[in-house]
């Protein structure tokens, strides 16, 4: 299957749109201007169902041998991660600027994106977040692990967990995997009611999210030519979980995926994802959405000792850095680690893909 290029101008949208996501509920703006962009979990599940799409292609490119795929999956994806890990938890050593930001209440979606301080047990904490095990942890076990340093790492943690069941499932029959992936998400959703408070799981846990790596996974099969219908029962399934899930917008995330993927095959529909702007910030999308939090955190701490506790004051200074250092940053970081990682030995890469067109 070819390289589909403009699901790269989609990656950029989506983590522009979680950097919003995690800018607004600081700000003091009217409600029809932060409405908008606070779904950022639903933009995540879209993020997952890429995933889906482009681990199967990976997979076979490496004709489904773990250790190379792992490997280059590994020198993809840590290095940008340890980095932005070790910015983020220096970040809670300094200290939290939330004492001196009366507007942020308590319970508010502001006051659970940055940590006040050190959780208990750090040293576990910290120990998950390195080896990218903090979304199997159950939250009597180690609470709130999935989030309490790195807030977006709670998904690479979910991407992990899929790379790893993908090639210990050994299941190339495409149609198959993504009706167990669909299956293990709604077996769980059905007995996740059931299960005592202690043995709880965030929504970093894979069977949570499994039905979205389905959705790609069955898109997969349709883009190469194959049969519909997987990828219509697929939908189907997720968008019945979503109603059932007590957040029925849920139901919407699947029918976004279905957008993209017109916009993948219809020049028109993706025209915005063709322009190099989204495409550039597909490439950078990666950092972006890994840094994006602890960046508008260390700008949060230079600007709010400076206002007194004036929230509008706060948004007009802190705003403006809390959008473009985050881009700044992840273009430094794309260009001195990712990129470099990314075209390392030639040993490691996998064969390269034509781009698609339309």
């Amino acid at each position: 299957m070819q390289r589909m290029t403009r699901l790269d101008g989609l990656r950029g949208v989506l983590a522009i749109y979680v950097m919003l996501g995690h800018a607004m509920p600081f700000t003091v703006l009217p409600a029809w201007v932060q409405g908008p962009v606070h779904h950022g979990e639903a933009a995540v599940d879209i993020f997952f169902a890429l995933s889906g799409l482009v681990v199967v292609q990976s997979l076979e490119r490496f004709e489904y041998r773990a250790g190379p795929f792992l490997r280059a999956r590994a020198r993809r994806l840590l290095p940008v991660y340890f980095v932005v890990l070790a910015f983020a938890v220096g970040l809670i050593f300094a200290g939290s600027p939330v004492p001196e930001m009366p507007w942020v209440k308590t319970g508010s979606a502001a006051a659970e994106f940055w940590a006040l301080g050190l959780p208990v047990f750090f040293s576990w904490h910290l120990l998950a977040h390195l080896t990218l095990t903090h979304g199997l942890v159950p939250q009597g076990v180690l609470p709130w692990a999935y989030i309490t340093l790195l807030g977006p790492a709670w998904s690479l943690s979910t991407e992990w967990q899929f790379y790893v069941t993908a090639v210990a499932a050994r299941v190339r029959n495409l149609t198959v995997l993504a009706f167990l992936l669909l299956g293990c998400g709604v077996f769980y959703h059905a007995a996740a009611p059931f299960l005592p408070a202690y043995w709880q799981f965030s929504r970093a846990f894979l069977p949570d999210a499994a039905p979205y790596f389905a959705l790609g996974v069955a898109s997969a099969v349709w883009l190469r030519g194959g049969r519909i219908w997987p990828l219509g029962v697929v939908l189907a399934g997720t968008c019945a979980l979503g109603l059932f899930s007590g957040e029925p917008s849920k139901a919407l995330i699947p029918l976004g995926w279905m957008l993209a993927l017109l916009a993948q095959r219809h020049r028109r529909l993706g025209r915005l994802l063709d322009t190099r702007i989204a495409q550039y910030l597909g490439a950078i999308s990666y950092p972006l959405y890994l840094l994006n939090e602890p960046v508008q955190r260390a700008c949060a701490m230079l600007v709010a000792p400076l206002v007194n506790g004036d929230a509008r004051l706060f948004t007009v200074l802190w705003l403006p850095l809390a959008l473009t250092l985050p881009v700044a940053a992840a273009m430094a970081l794309h260009h001195t680690i990712e990129k470099p990682m990314l075209y390392g030995p030639r040993r490691l890469r996998a064969p390269p893909l034509r781009s698609a067109g339309s």
